[in-house]
Order: C-alpha cells, then sequence, then structure tokens
C-alpha cells in the first residue's frame, strides 16, 4: 500500500474538521455475550442488558446534545453483537462498502445494515475479502488509515482503495487485545490521531511516528480502558472515562473530552466507537 504522503505540520485542536456528523447505530436490545470471538469475551459473562441500554442512550443524547445527527438500524433478535455499527461498513462520499465478517456468527449483520443503507438510499457494494467496516478502516483527511492482522485483510485493503479512490495506508496489528483498528488509534480530526504504538508492529508504529509526529499517545492502561474506541467530531472527543491519562493529554492538546462510560459493552469488546457508524458525507 502507498505510504508516501505528506501530512499537515503537528498542531493543537482547532476549528479544523469540526462539523456536525452524522452517525448510524443500533439499540442494544439483544445485547449479549454468547460466544467468544476475541480475548474480551467470555461465554459465561452475565450482561446487563438495562445497565447497557442507559449507558447506550447516554452516547445518544451526547451526541444530539453536541449538534450531531444520530439515527438508527433496528435491532435484530440472534444478532447480539448487532449494536456495534461500526463494523457494519465503510461510508464515504455517498458510497457504502459493505462488510463481510470474519466470524461466521456476525455475517447475518451485514444484510440487516445492507437493508437499512439501501432503504435510505445508498448503493451499497459487498467486500469480496474479510473486511470489517470502520472497524479497521479509519479516514483520516486525504486516505484511509487500515487495520489488519486478525480481522480485515490485506486484500480488503485493496479493494478499498480501487472502491473509493483513496490512498489506503496498511497498518499491521500485533496485540490481539487490539483486534480491530479502532480499538487501538481513532482519529481526532483531518490532521491529527491518537493511538497505542505497542499495538502496532514495528513498520507500521513507524509510518504513523512519520505521519503524525504531534500524535496524542496513549498508555497501555488507556487502551486496556477502550480510551482509543472513541469518537471525535474535531474538538469533541467522546471517550471512556476510565481512560484518565488519555483524557488529560487530549485536553493538553486543545481538544474538549465528553466521558461517556459505555464499559458493560467492553465485556464483548466494544465501546463508544464500535457503537457508532459514521455516515461520511
Amino acid at each position: 500500500m502507498p505510504t508516501s504522503l505528506s501530512v499537515p505540520t503537528s498542531h493543537s485542536a482547532s476549528t479544523n474538521g469540526v462539523r456536525p456528523r452524522r452517525y448510524l447505530t443500533c439499540e442494544p436490545t439483544h445485547f449479549d455475550v454468547r460466544y467468544a470471538i476475541n480475548p474480551w469475551m467470555r461465554e459465561d459473562t452475565r450482561v446487563d442488558r438495562a445497565l447497557a441500554r442507559a449507558q447506550w442512550e447516554t452516547l445518544i443524547r451526547a451526541y444530539r446534545e453536541h449538534g450531531h445527527t444520530v439515527e438508527t438500524v433496528d435491532p435484530t433478535e440472534g444478532l447480539p453483537d448487532m449494536v456495534f455499527a461500526a463494523n457494519a461498513a465503510l461510508v464515504l462520499g455517498g458510497r457504502v462498502f459493505g462488510s463481510r465478517f470474519h466470524a461466521p456468527q456476525r455475517r447475518p449483520e451485514s444484510v440487516a445494515y445492507g437493508n437499512w443503507f439501501k432503504a435510505a438510499g445508498f448503493d451499497v457494494t459487498e467486500a469480496e475479502a474479510v473486511c470489517e467496516g470502520e472497524g479497521d478502516l479509519v479516514p483520516a483527511g486525504p486516505f484511509i488509515l487500515a487495520g489488519t492482522g486478525f480481522r480485515t485483510t490485506t486484500a480488503a485493503h485493496h479493494e478499498v482503495q480501487e472502491f473509493f479512490g483513496l490512498p489506503t495506508i496498511s497498518l499491521h496489528l500485533v496485540d490481539p487485545r487490539f483486534y480491530h483498528l479502532d480499538t487501538a488509534l481513532f482519529v481526532l480530526d483531518d490532521r491529527n490521531i491518537a493511538y497505542f504504538p505497542d499495538a502496532f508492529s514495528p513498520e507500521s508504529r513507524a509510518a504513523l511516528e512519520r505521519l503524525y509526529p504531534d500524535a496524542v499517545i496513549a498508555t497501555l492502561e488507556d487502551a486496556l480502558a477502550f480510551g482509543l474506541n472513541s469518537v471525535s467530531d474535531g474538538r469533541h472527543v467522546f471517550v471512556a472515562p476510565q481512560a484518565e491519562g488519555l483524557i488529560g493529554r487530549l485536553a493538553d492538546h486543545g481538544y474538549v473530552p465528553v466521558p461517556v462510560d459505555l464499559s458493560e459493552f467492553h465485556k464483548a469488546g466494544g465501546g463508544i466507537k464500535c457503537c457508532t457508524q459514521e455516515i461520511h458525507a
């Protein structure tokens, strides 16, 4: 994948990239842990569904209070991970690149989300290779950061580059606890990111250091608290309150942390970003 790209010089948060966002979500009506497909999941885990719903509603309310549009997909019985809307697709410029999940338990989600997008007037193209949407595909200004190593394949990265016509930079994940890119990195605005370096191979880490010399660096504690499974609108960062160190560093860089506790979803390996599909204009 091409990596010879330039990024603007380092900066603190500004009005760059701040705009109302459009988010797609799914109510946690059927959220549960019924199988184990990542290191966070235990089949004997008990989920407090009422707490999960209350936490999810708090997230939705926070988005709306900050001027963002939130839409919802109807949940489907028997799909406990459907609440993790980010994994369903990558949407850019009115085009939808749908997912092909690695785990067979999640594959029916592609149909449910595909139907929503089609009903909303989008054309949907399905991935041929294993690809898990915004879990591993992160629009970042002029290009797409693309994770691989545990779920989405490099073949899918090529598909994405050809589909959207944007340079796609492959980043290799090496720690199974951070099995999706959105557990190890998130975009702050069009010019900067936050990430946990040790989640990546040495080569990928070096690429990120060159591209983002002023990145906000997270600790292992931040990452284990799902601090990097965050959503930024370019200024406000919706972030797990347990990631206290990261919250402080975000504020030092001029961003405005908005702590939202989604700890019940951590039992399934998800958090704020997992529950949020951004429909990029």
